[in-house]
């Protein structure tokens, strides 16, 4: 396992496990960061990502990315 901001651009993953507290759980979960569920890294700039999960592109911070393991 390593964590989302470590995976190649272009690359699909499978998420293993999404840490954190309840609230960042909650709010990756919101925005379809689930267990099981698949994810690419569109690109990567300065650390922060933009990644597709289920179908849209989404910018996250790299601590947020930390927290998501694939």
């Amino acid at each position: 396992m390593m964590p989302l901001f470590l995976a190649d651009v272009g690359s699909a993953n499978i998420i293993k496990r999404v840490g954190g507290s309840q609230e960042m759980k909650k709010h990756l979960e919101d925005m379809g960061f689930v267990a099981g569920g698949t994810v690419s890294v569109v690109s990567s700039i300065n650390g922060n990502l933009i990644v597709n999960v289920k179908d849209t592109r989404v910018a996250i911070s790299r601590e947020m990315a930390g927290k998501i393991m694939i």
